[in-house]
């Protein structure tokens, strides 16, 4: 899949989650805004060229939560931030079941900022 396949399913995974979040479908959406963040940082990974990084994904045959949070460590504070907000919907919204809307919808609007991200490194 090309960069700007992935980074169209991206896009479509925040809208969808956005309209699962507005009909008060916290779990769902949480997960499509995890899904979301962990692809843009894969994608970021191979567009930056992140050696290391992707060494230890071939290594360990697949990629890993520490992976994952060095990776976006790697590509900006404001990935990392990113990445954290999008960790905790995945594990207090769509595992734990324990967030309202109005915290999924705070946090989802640091998930938004990786448009920004993904214009800046992939244009």
């Amino acid at each position: 899949m090309s960069s700007s396949q992935i980074r169209s399913l991206i896009l479509e995974w925040i809208r969808e989650a956005d309209e699962l979040l507005e009909k008060g479908d916290i779990v769902q959406a949480s997960e499509k805004y995890y899904k979301a963040a962990e692809e843009a940082i894969k994608l970021l990974v191979k567009t930056l060229n992140l050696k290391d990084i992707i060494e230890k994904v071939k290594v360990n045959r697949r990629w890993t939560s520490s992976l994952l949070f060095d990776a976006a460590r790697r590509i900006s504070p404001e990935m990392y931030v990113i990445w954290v907000d999008a960790w905790y919907l995945h594990i207090y919204g769509f595992h734990e079941m324990k967030l309202d809307y109005y915290e999924a919808k705070k946090l989802s609007k640091s998930v938004h900022e990786i448009i920004d991200i993904l214009n800046k490194y992939l244009t």
